[in-house]
């Protein structure tokens, strides 16, 4: 709720997004009216709260029985697909050829997070 409230205020104050939501809520053409925004933040995060209560148990029962190896596997599939949709057969092949990346570095004792450096030419060119 805070980085929600704080992407607000920023998006009011600077104009730019700084959020994924805060980018559909520029792009939809939405008027910066604080007060307004502000409101369906609150409510959102009251219907959360309520959902948090109604569901939760229940929620947390079904992820504790979960058989996470068919989870992974379905999740990977799906997001194949997803590639697929998206970028054809080259979007598939570079999802594979991402997937493998991510699993050189605990091979070879380094972190994840050295693979985050790819980013950084697409944004300085972006």
């Amino acid at each position: 709720m805070a980085n929600t409230i704080f992407a607000l205020f920023a998006l009011v104050a600077l104009g730019t997004p700084r959020t994924g939501v805060t980018v559909a809520i520029d792009r939809a053409e939405v008027p910066f009216a604080l007060p307004i925004l502000l409101v369906a933040a609150a409510t959102a995060a009251a219907c959360g709260f309520a959902l948090v209560l109604l569901v939760g148990d229940t929620y947390l029962r079904v992820v504790g029985n979960a058989d996470y190896t068919r989870l992974s596997v379905g999740v990977l599939g799906l997001l194949a697909v997803i590639s697929y949709a998206f970028a054809g057969a080259f979007g598939v092949g570079v999802f594979a050829l991402a997937g493998t990346l991510g699993l050189v570095p605990p091979r070879v004792g380094a972190r994840r997070v050295h693979l985050m450096g790819v980013l950084i030419g697409p944004l300085m060119l972006g």
